[in-house]
Parts: structure tokens; sequence; C-alpha cells
């Protein structure tokens, strides 16, 4: 078109028009982003946002960074690595296990024994206890059992943040008001280093340590009951009691443990198979025993093992992933639980709130996000003090019966 129109024009024309046509414009306009004066360009508005924003600041960031797609690669793999590596040096210090194999292995107690002399009948005696703790709720649970409370005064220490024992305004220590258990502990005249666990028996007048490991403790206390008293720990039975303990303790109180605190597939693998096979060994036992030991009634024996039955549906399974089977369904084991509960005193030592938040609020390596779940309908009150109708059992199997199962216990543990 521009062609034709110059080659139309007369030469006169053309000359008049070529200064104009051919002159250099001036630059176009630069592109403009439509929005008012003032306004921050878009990765500016983007950051403003994380200030007025209402979520919370990490939260806004990765919106900034990733908007609503997932992290990229690179940071979820050097997250999730840094987070197992700092998994595996905090259980190394909570959870102490064998290199070797990653199998939890529980520190030795401090003061494995009753210290001698044994205190006497008149000695000052303290009981310190946890309410999550299975081990401290044996002590708890034999006081209760024996009507030794007027006699022996117990304070509660609750886990403080950093998972060490404690003592809140509500749940003071009443011996000397002390912020923290260690403190009790590094009152005695040698001092203290190491663990400050609980159960530990006190004595007052020699502000010493009695015992520390959970079934001794427990011996002793059977030495202080009233004649008359209910008899846990008889002398014709004490060989049994040791017997079926020496089954209870590795394969299920503390087997719930190799369990939750494995640090390998391996460990966890051999510790929930060993769990299960003895709780199916016991199961098989109380569907026609009434308690664990022939001829008797309630011992240590069956103490033992309600302290870990009573925690199982609740925290065992779902926390520690002992999650073949839940106890309610074992008809036999749970309702031989519910039995022992329903004896005179003994619910009152079963706080399940405390149990679920000393688990799940405290172990924060196995519950990082500190979620309390809902306490199961089974772990209910109303569903433990559902009649139990093992009352038409025998106190035991026979004898010959009786042996056949620690014999299978044995192989299970062995």
């Amino acid at each position: 078109v521009l062609v034709h129109t110059l080659s139309s024009m007369s030469p006169v024309a053309a000359h008049r028009a070529s200064p104009a046509m051919w002159s250099p414009q001036p630059p176009p306009p630069r592109l403009q982003l439509r929005r008012p004066a003032g306004t921050p360009l878009h990765s500016s508005r983007r950051l403003s946002r994380i200030a007025a924003s209402q979520e919370d600041p990490l939260t806004a960031l990765t919106r900034v960074l990733w908007g609503r797609a997932l992290p990229p690669s690179q940071l979820v793999l050097a997250v999730r690595h840094g987070w197992t590596s700092a998994w595996r040096l905090l259980m190394r210090q909570l959870a102490p296990s064998d290199p070797a194999t990653g199998a939890f292995t529980r520190t030795p107690s401090r003061f494995p024994a009753v210290a001698q002399p044994a205190p006497g009948p008149g000695a000052r005696l303290h009981l310190y206890v946890g309410l999550p703790c299975p081990w401290a709720h044996r002590a708890l649970l034999v006081r209760a059992l024996l009507g030794l409370g007027p006699r022996l005064p117990v304070s509660v220490a609750v886990p403080g943040d950093d998972g060490a024992w404690s003592f809140t305004p509500e749940s003071p220590d009443a011996l000397y008001g002390s912020r923290r258990l260690r403190d009790v502990y590094a009152a005695r005249r040698g001092g203290f280093e190491g663990r400050a666990s609980v159960p530990m028996l006190w004595d007052a007048d020699r502000r010493e340590v009695v015992c520390n490991e959970s079934i001794e403790i427990a011996k002793f206390l059977c030495t202080l009951a009233d004649d008359g008293a209910l008899d846990l720990w008889p002398p014709e039975h004490r060989q049994e009691i040791d017997r079926w303990y020496g089954v209870i303790y590795p394969s299920v109180n503390n087997g719930v443990y190799r369990c939750g605190f494995a640090q390998s597939q391996a460990a966890y693998d051999a510790a929930a198979a060993e769990l299960f096979d003895a709780l199916d060994m016991l199961e098989g036992h109380l569907s026609g025993s009434r308690y664990l030991c022939a001829g008797a009634g309630v011992t240590l024996a069956d103490v033992c093992l309600f302290t870990t039955l009573i925690r199982f549906d609740l925290v065992y399974n779902p926390l520690f992933r002992c999650s073949r089977r839940k106890l309610v369904e074992y008809p036999s084991l749970h309702a031989y639980m519910r039995e022992i509960y329903q004896l005179p005193a003994a619910a009152e030592t079963c706080d399940m709130a405390a149990i679920a938040d000393g688990y799940f609020g405290t172990l924060f390596p196995l519950n990082p996000g500190g979620i309390l779940p809902v306490v199961p309908a089974s772990c209910s009150r109303e569903a433990l003090m559902k009649p139990h109708g093992r009352e038409a059992l025998p106190s035991a199997a026979a004898a010959a019966a009786d042996g056949r199962q620690l014999g299978a216990a044995a192989s299970i543990v062995g």
C-alpha cells in the first residue's frame, strides 16, 4: 500500500511528504501492568501477604515458595534424612538399643535390691510413682490391694516437657516439696547420678533410696501387710510366681517396649512375634484357670501382668505398634484383666487419661505432633466394669496342666 501511494504521488508531493514520513519516530510506550500506582509487583505482593495472613508464617512461606503443590523432592529427602538422624540420636539416649541389632535394651535399675538393713516396721517410708508408668503402677496397685495407704504416703510425679519426672502444684512432692524427682534422689547422702525413675521407695529417716526396682518394691510391700490381708506373695507359691514372672517380664511387660522402641525392622519383628506368642499362650492358660498360679488366688504374677494389659489397647497397640491383635480380641485375657480391675481399690489406681497423656504427649519421638487419640470404648470405666464371668473357673488349672503351660512359656522366652 505504501509503495502504491508513493508511486502515485507527483515528485513534488513526494518530496514534500518525505521529511515527515521518514523522520525518526518516538519509541513506543513501555508495557505497563494494569495496577494502581504504588502497588508492589507480584512476588512482593506474595511476601507482603505473609505478614497479613492468618496462617502461621511457615505455612504462608511455603505457599510463596511452591504454592499448593507438594514440596520439592530435594527438600523432602533432606528433611527425611535430618529427621531420621535426629530420631535415632534421641532414641539412643531415651531408649538405648543394641548397636548391632537395633533391639531395645532396658537400662538396669540403679537400686535393684532393697537396701540392707531393710527398714523396720516403724520406718518413715515414702513411695514415689508416676501414673502413666506400668512399673510404678505395680507398686501403687500392691499398696492399694494390701490397704497400706494410711502407713505409706505417696507422691505422684508427672512427666515434664523434657520427659523427666517432675512435680506440680496440683501434684506436689508431699515430703520435701521438690520440683523434680531427681532432687529427691540427689538428697541421699551419697548423691546421685543416672536416671531418676519411678517407682522409688524412700526412707525419710535415713534419707536414702530403699529400692527403685518395681518387682522388689512389690515384694517388700507384701512383707508390710497386716495379718489377714490379701497375700500376694505366699511362701508356698513364690517359686511358681518367679517362674511366671520369668515369662511375663521379657515377653510381655518389656516385650511391648521392645516393639515400640525397636530401631530396626528385624528387632521389631522378633519382639512382636515373641509378644503375641506369649499372649496366645496366656489366653489358652487363662481360658481354664482363673489366675496364673496353680491353687492360688491373685498373686504378684497377676499384678505384673495386669499393669501391661490395662495399657494394651490404649497405648501399646496404636503407639508401640503391638498391632497383630487388640487385647479385646482375646476373650479370656480381657475378662481376666477386667476381674483384676474390679478388685477393691484397684480401679482407683488406673488413670486412663494420665496414661494416654504420658505416652502420646511425652514420647515425642514416637508421636511428634503430640496429638492424643480418643480413648477406645473398651478402655472406658463402663466397659471395664462389665461382668467378667470368671467366677466359675478354678482358681488355677491342675498342676500338671500348669506345668505344661510354663514349659511352653519357657520355649517362647528361650
